[in-house]
């Protein structure tokens, strides 16, 4: 029995944004050049994602992605019921011929109940044990509270009116 792309693609994700949230929000385009998966994909996932409350998105500049729950409170079972579209019976018994379907509705039932049991900060911890190493950036900003440039003071007139005025008087 097989997870599907969509799941096994989805949990990828969520353990990059989980590994990389602390620092802040994380951009799609990020997750899509570390994982190798295509962006406009990673969109549709976290659309699906988003809808089951498992991230949140944050719009603007400094925005992305957050989770929507604690690492801890988001199992497998959650992502992967995200994503993948129910099971399609008539499908199954075409592809797989030999089961019956009951059993391989039990299989499935079976394989959901163990995910159930795996929690996205278990999936985290393990890459971290692993030696993971996360790159730390400064949280970004949307905006500035001082100026980037500082406005240049001149005592030069700013308009000809200015400037006939400076030189009558």
């Amino acid at each position: 029995m097989r997870m599907s792309t969509k799941g096994r693609l989805a949990v990828n994700a969520l353990i990059d944004l989980a590994l990389h949230a602390p620092a802040g929000p994380v951009t799609l385009a990020s997750i899509s050049q570390r994982r190798q998966i295509s962006l406009s994909y990673l969109e549709q996932l976290f659309g699906r994602l988003r809808r089951e409350g498992l991230v949140e998105s944050t719009r603007g500049p400094g925005g992305g992605y957050l989770l929507g729950r604690k690492a801890s409170e988001i199992t497998v079972a959650q992502i992967v019921s995200a994503v993948d579209e129910p099971m399609d019976d008539a499908a199954q018994g075409e592809r797989a011929p030999v089961l019956s379907l009951d059993l391989w509705q039990r299989l499935h039932a079976a394989m959901l109940q163990h995910m159930e049991t795996i929690s996205l900060a278990s999936l985290v911890q393990e890459q971290i044990d692993k030696g993971v190493v996360v790159e730390t950036r400064p949280m970004r900003l949307a905006i500035s509270s001082t100026p980037v440039v500082k406005p240049v003071r001149t005592r030069a007139p700013n308009s000809v009116f200015a400037l006939a005025g400076a030189m009558a008087g």
